[in-house]
């Protein structure tokens, strides 16, 4: 069975930093586009940020662009991202999903089939 288990988020203070984790199991997904979305309080889904497993390409959202960071370890099977200067319109809760194939950095959720529970954000001003 596929899992997807997010971490690290919590509350931090407007500029600073924080790393989310997320830990892989159930298959090997290194032939797939992973990906973090975000959904804030009163908000639908959006993405921020893709990553392809096999050639670390990236892409993200304008939102947060210059200021996330995409990753990977293959050897820990867990996807990364790395938020700084954080503000407090990236309050949300945080989800990785995995896409169904790595055929393009998709960011479009409708792409990805799994999708990890969510870890809560929370920028204070």
């Amino acid at each position: 069975q596929v899992q997807l288990v997010e971490s690290g988020g919590g509350l931090v203070q407007t500029g600073g930093s924080l790393r989310l984790s997320c830990a892989t199991s159930g298959r090997t997904f290194t032939s797939y586009t992973m990906g973090w979305f975000r959904q804030g309080p009163g908000k639908e889904r959006e993405f921020v940020a893709a990553i392809k497993w096999s050639d670390i390409s990236t892409t993200y959202a304008d939102s947060v662009k210059g200021r996330f960071a995409i990753s990977r370890d293959s050897a820990k099977n867990t996807l990364y991202l790395q938020m700084n200067s954080l503000k407090p319109e990236d309050t949300a809760v945080y989800y990785c999903a995995a896409a169904r194939n790595n055929y393009y950095l998709y960011s479009s959720s409708v792409a990805y089939a799994y999708w990890g529970q969510g870890t809560q954000v929370t920028v204070s001003s």
